[in-house]
């Protein structure tokens, strides 16, 4: 396995295990208080970089006389600090002998065959010892012979051989432990390693879809400078081309002829369309911009569908439609912009007209509803929501209708419901988004139903004033994406 390979095992978990991460130091000290009570002999696990997890407690006596004079605890610690840092060459282990005749029995604490920490059992005497060592004296002329010859008795004796089996035996019962314990630690870093190259995952694809989206935000600012400066554009000459063609049927350069006055009003008719065109175009990018501005007040919505209805009644005369208006008298006011809302229903009107075969029929009704904060809940909770008063108003023809799986997308810029209308019926899909931006602009909601047997319906929903409130004239820009 080459350095790379290695650094990422290591990162899942896969690398050398440490022995303080697959063992529990409370149940390791647990584990060799019973050795001790059982065997009668000092037990020490260390990890594999020489940290003490779990020892016994208890002092042997001799150790805690020399400990009190500072030549025998500097000796002392030196022992110790050797004991920890021998080099284990074998799985056998070996002893480390110690300046007052005790001895040290080590051996490797084993894993899949890394050493990963050590057993050190002792120190224990030889049962046979019957002199004391002369190194004992070496590190202090102070200690007292008759003292140690007194306390050296009454440290564990062991054999070579036992001390051996001791250590063997507590190593065989640490693999057990931790098999079970490497185990779950791997599934824990394998999990938490999984988690964490997810989460770099997600904030490298969160980091490109920010990217993408201001990137986006900028090509909307563009799209939407350029609409507006290309319709300004396009209106200064377009007005002079109408203003011309209205001088021209009205015989102010002289007389027509009947041919040349009925290409005189074809000229003026596409203008005006080309002109509805440029306005929508020049209201999208307002909206999309910001600069829009909806002056709050009272209005009157059975005004402002009268409103729509007498601007239209020309065009729905050509085809032979019907209105009809339904919309009592003592309906609460709507806190609105007027312009703006009579520009909706225009809107509404105008696509109805459009879509309604001649002889057909168009109804604006408007009523007052109770519908609550969070309707279309479908968890439940919607009982619990407060009621809010609203002005439903429904804008139904007799035309072709729109499925069902295409009512949301009409509301999209330029959205066509079937390309193969858009010769017959001339438009740009620029109505419907503009409605649905300036209802939002209104805190109400439209959308749309089936008119059963043929046709569609628009509903749309806007706040009703408080009965007891007279709102204020504001004026707020809103901006609305969509």
């Amino acid at each position: 396995m080459n350095d790379e390979a290695s650094t990422g095992a290591d990162a899942i978990g896969l690398g050398p295990p440490r022995l303080e991460d697959l063992v529990d130091r409370e149940s390791l000290r647990t584990m060799v208080g019973s050795f001790e009570q059982i065997f009668g002999m000092h037990v020490r696990i260390v990890s594999g970089s020489g940290t003490n997890l779990a020892s016994t407690t208890n002092e042997c006596s001799l150790c805690a006389m020399v400990n009190e004079e500072p030549s025998g605890r500097r000796a002392c610690a030196k022992v110790v600090a050797e004991v920890k840092r021998l080099r284990l060459v074998s799985k056998e282990g070996t002893q480390h002998p110690c300046f007052t005749g005790a001895r040290y029995r080590l051996m490797p604490i084993q894993y899949e065959g890394d050493v990963i920490g050590r057993v050190i059992v002792g120190p224990y005497v030889d049962p046979t010892i019957e002199t004391i060592p002369d190194a004992l004296f070496k590190v202090s002329s102070r200690i007292d012979v008759a003292r140690v010859a007194e306390l050296l008795p009454l440290m564990p004796h062991a054999t070579e051989v036992v001390a051996e089996a001791v250590a063997k035996h507590l190593v065989a019962v640490l693999d057990v432990v931790l098999w079970s314990g490497h185990k779950a630690h791997l599934t824990s870093t394998m999990h938490i390693a999984s988690m964490r190259e997810s989460f770099k995952e997600l904030t490298k694809k969160t980091s490109a879809l920010e990217q993408a989206y201001a990137k986006q935000k900028e090509l909307d600012k563009l799209k939407s400078h350029f609409l507006a400066t290309v319709s300004h554009e396009l209106r200064t000459p377009l007005t002079s081309i109408l203003g011309y063609s209205e001088m021209l049927s009205g015989g102010i350069a002289g007389e027509l002829t009947p041919g040349q006055l009925e290409f005189v009003k074809i000229i003026e008719a596409k203008s005006n369309h080309l002109l509805e065109l440029i306005m929508s175009l020049l209201d999208l990018s307002k909206l999309e911009s910001g600069t829009v501005m909806i002056r709050r007040g009272d209005v009157l919505i059975k005004s402002v569908l009268m409103e729509a209805v007498s601007t239209l009644a020309p065009k729905a005369s050509k085809k032979g439609i019907t209105f009809e208006v339904d919309a009592p008298e003592d309906l609460p006011v709507v806190v609105g912009d007027p312009e703006r809302l009579r520009q909706v229903f225009i809107n509404l009107t105008e696509n109805a007209i459009k879509f309604t075969p001649t002889n057909g029929r168009v109804t604006l009704s408007a009523r007052q509803v109770e519908v609550n904060d969070e309707d279309g809940d479908e968890s439940g909770l919607v009982l619990l929501a407060p009621l809010r008063q609203m002005i439903e108003v429904r804008v139904a023809d007799t035309g072709i209708g729109i499925p069902e799986e295409e009512r949301t997308k009409v509301f999209d810029p330029f959205y066509q419901v079937d390309q193969r209308h858009s010769r017959e019926y001339e438009g740009t899909g620029l109505g419907l988004s503009i409605v649905k931006r300036l209802v939002d602009g209104h805190h109400g909601t439209v959308h749309i139903e089936s008119n059963t047997p043929q046709g569609a319906v628009f509903v749309v929903r806007l706040p009703a004033a408080p009965a007891s409130e007279t709102s204020p004239q504001t004026a707020v820009a809103v901006r609305f994406d969509g």
